[in-house]
């Protein structure tokens, strides 16, 4: 009788457990295809699929995201796994904002926000994952307290996890060649994924990745490097004059970040420096500068449109988003968000100082990088990255020149080759920091140049 109790008990705690990890399987690996959405009148001109997927240990993270399928041909054209900046910049700012298929029109009023195809999409050329990563992004979210907590390097392993399992998820886009695609300050991270996705094809992990390259949109790279370029930047964009700068030069030994105090020419420079820069738009120099003394608006009208639109009932229902899980959304966590000199908080560890060392292992790789910025951004200067990537001493393969569009210069580009690595280095006329959004017709010609030399040496091959 005892051993038939026992059994019993087992069978109830079987029972109970596979009730469990069927739902558990249920939120982690959930799709929903959305033929409509709030604010689009009729049904979208593209396939969207919109889910979550479960990545960490017991799955406790369960990231939300965007998919995509490429509107001109899904079943060849290349998938970009695109992680956001910030980090907690959530994915709905790519996809209504800067370069997914749809834009957020506001000239109605925000509360009247309403959705338009975007002519410049990605998604023209390619499939896009958008995500929101970490938890505590957009829709993503814990199960645990402790999942709650993230870093830079626990963003790059989950990140590897959720292509993975994406993919196990849709199989039809194994085969499709694989980027990995980054903004701003997940340049310090993008590049980690990726190299993390060679090596599992190394390990033979299953399933094989059809990894190509990577794709950088105004990447932060070096924490020194990237901001002690400002200076030579404000030189070349004459915010600062020749004596400002020589006198920087001269004195402060290639360091305009973490200054001397004894070294009073130096600090002299600095000062200056900083008096000539203190109220420039950092995301686009050529941008009225913005704060809460005079009586412009300091954000996009767009940027409150898209939360409102968001944290609409309909609108998570059309997405699909488990209710519950958070609390009100949010376009950017700014618990998270990353600011020069920023500290660790309780909930996010900036663990990654440099992602140089990744880029110099990639060069090792059969891989393609794009790395774009827009010439007046000054948040991570192009000449700081000008500098990075010289300093991986891969061949040159077509020096600076411009290209055209529509008979005039979008901007400037260069290329580097070694083996089976090439990185182009792009510059686009006129952008900020958000080059997408700054001249989308530009940013789209880069990447689809990019994505179809990538094809075109596949064939060759």
């Amino acid at each position: 009788m005892r051993c038939n109790q026992e059994n019993l008990m087992l069978l109830s705690h079987f029972i109970i457990l596979l009730t469990f990890q069927s739902h558990f399987i249920t939120l982690s690996h959930s799709q929903t295809i959305v033929k409509n959405l709030p604010g689009y009148s009729g049904d979208l001109p593209f396939k969207l699929e919109t889910g979550y997927v479960g990545v960490g240990k017991n799955e406790e993270v369960q990231l939300f995201y965007y998919f995509v399928e490429s509107q001109n041909n899904p079943e060849e054209d290349p998938l970009i796994c695109y992680i956001p900046g910030g980090p907690g910049s959530s994915a709905l700012l790519a996809f209504l904002y800067e370069m997914g298929p749809l834009n957020i029109n506001v000239d109605n009023g925000i509360t009247n926000a309403t959705l338009v195809t975007n002519q410049y999409s990605w998604t023209k050329m390619a499939s896009i994952v958008f995500v929101d990563i970490p938890a505590g992004t957009g829709f993503s979210y814990a199960k645990t307290k402790g999942a709650w907590v993230s870093s830079d390097s626990i963003v790059a392993d989950q990140a590897h996890d959720f292509v993975k399992k994406f993919l196990i998820g849709h199989p039809k886009f194994l085969k499709n060649p694989l980027y990995m695609g980054g903004i701003s300050y997940m340049g310090l991270v993008t590049p980690v994924i990726t190299m993390n996705v060679y090596e599992g094809n190394e390990r033979g992990d299953q399933p094989r990745l059809n990894i190509q390259g990577y794709i950088l949109g105004s990447p932060l790279t070096d924490k020194f490097m990237d901001f002690n370029s400002r200076f030579k930047y404000a030189h070349r964009m004459a915010l600062i004059s020749d004596d400002i700068y020589k006198l920087g030069i001269e004195n402060c030994h290639g360091n305009y970040i973490n200054t001397d105090t004894s070294n009073s020419l130096c600090a002299q420079s600095l000062q200056s420096y900083k008096q000539c820069t203190d109220r420039i738009s950092m995301n686009n120099i050529l941008e009225p500068f913005c704060d809460e003394s005079n009586s412009m608006p300091c954000q996009e009208e767009a940027f409150n449109g898209i939360r409102i639109w968001a944290n609409s009932v309909t609108v998570q229902q059309a997405l699909n988003i488990s209710q519950g899980t958070i609390g009100t959304w949010e376009l950017m966590n700014t618990t998270m968000h990353y600011a020069e000199g920023k500290k660790d908080t309780f909930c996010y560890a900036y663990d990654i100082f440099s992602s140089f060392a990744y880029h110099k292992k990639l060069t090792t790789k059969n891989c393609r990088a794009l790395i774009f910025s827009g010439d007046h951004d000054m948040t991570f200067p192009y000449v700081g990255m000008e500098q990075w990537i010289a300093s991986l001493g891969v061949r040159v393969e077509e020096s600076w020149k411009p290209y055209f569009i529509d008979g005039q210069v979008g901007g400037y580009e260069m290329t580097y080759a070694q083996n089976d690595f090439s990185l182009t280095f792009a510059t686009v006329k006129g952008a900020g920091h958000l080059v997408p959004v700054d001249k989308p017709k530009e940013t789209m010609d880069v990447i689809e140049r990019c994505l179809a030399s990538r094809i075109d040496s596949n064939i060759i091959e």
